[in-house]
């Protein structure tokens, strides 16, 4: 109990800048004992949480001056769960785990960063987890959409993200002009993009050409800043629209909307953490 005891103290000094709902059901129960009450002061909080015995369970803070500390809330879920309590955010049971996983599908228009004072970020899409700690594995670019990974995992995102790994990202695109077999030979081979080393073979798909606007695939095994756009460039065309559609093991679903996310399913976080991308022997 010591530990619940510490996470109610921390987050006692955290509720004059959060906005939580939250119940906590007594084991066993259905139901929570109330529906609602509103704490407005320390005082009342402390009282409420420190007598176990209290029917009422169900609390709702509010402080519209600042954000959350949602770590505080889930360090404070850990440890009631521990303890034998049921700990819901907004009516949903809440559970804490170490690290989460969604494969958000980011839209053009919002940067990949978790705070941004010009414009929205991937994170403002996630609405219902209250965790602080989360971040966008890599960056797409602001006109870029597509598949990206947001977690709390650095570990992870690490071996995602490190230079000595060959992560392969696939990118459907839209390009301006006529690709052709000269440009697959040319990207196979690697390009010069004006840095010290030309990029690693990629393999570019062709998928049909209209109205002198090309459709392609193309897989890349790093992620230099604006990739693909700079090695078509160097071809003398323009991508027009980009969007990614598989990271390593994970693939982007048809049927997930610009703007949506759901949590990696486990077949595809086991295929996540049980890839092992080569390591960089150039």
């Amino acid at each position: 109990m010591a530990m619940a005891e510490k996470a109610r103290a921390r987050l006692q000094k955290a509720v004059r800048s959060s906005f939580v709902e939250m119940y906590i059901r007594l084991p066993g129960t259905g139901k929570p004992a109330c529906d609602t009450g509103r704490i407005t002061s320390s005082c009342n909080y402390t009282r409420l949480f420190m007598n176990r015995e209290l029917a009422m369970r169900c609390l709702i803070i509010h402080n519209p001056a600042s954000g959350p500390r949602s770590d505080e809330i889930f360090d404070f879920a850990r440890a009631l769960s521990e303890a034998g309590d049921e700990v819901c955010l907004r009516g949903e049971r809440l559970l804490y785990t170490a690290f989460e996983y969604y494969l958000f599908h980011k839209p053009a228009g919002c940067v990949s960063a978790t705070q941004d004072n010009m414009h929205r970020t991937v994170m403002d899409y996630l609405s219902d987890t209250a965790r602080g700690d989360l971040f966008p594995v890599g960056r797409l670019d602001l006109d870029t959409e597509g598949l990206l990974l947001i977690t709390n995992d650095g570990a992870l995102a690490h071996a995602l993200l490190s230079p000595s790994r060959h992560v392969a990202k696939t990118y459907y695109a839209r390009v301006q002009g006529v690709v052709d077999e000269t440009d697959v030979n040319l990207f196979k081979n690697g390009v010069d993009i004006g840095e010290e080393k030309p990029t690693r073979p990629a393999d570019l798909v062709i998928l049909g050409c209209k109205a002198d606007v090309s459709e392609i695939t193309l897989t890349i095994t790093e992620g230099k800043f604006h990739q693909v756009k700079r090695m078509f460039e160097v071809v003398g065309k323009k991508v027009l629209y980009l969007k990614r559609i598989s990271m390593g093991p994970l693939v982007l679903p048809e049927d997930l909307a610009p703007g949506a996310y759901r949590k990696l399913t486990a077949e595809e976080l086991a295929a996540l953490k049980n890839e092992q991308p080569k390591r960089n022997e150039d």
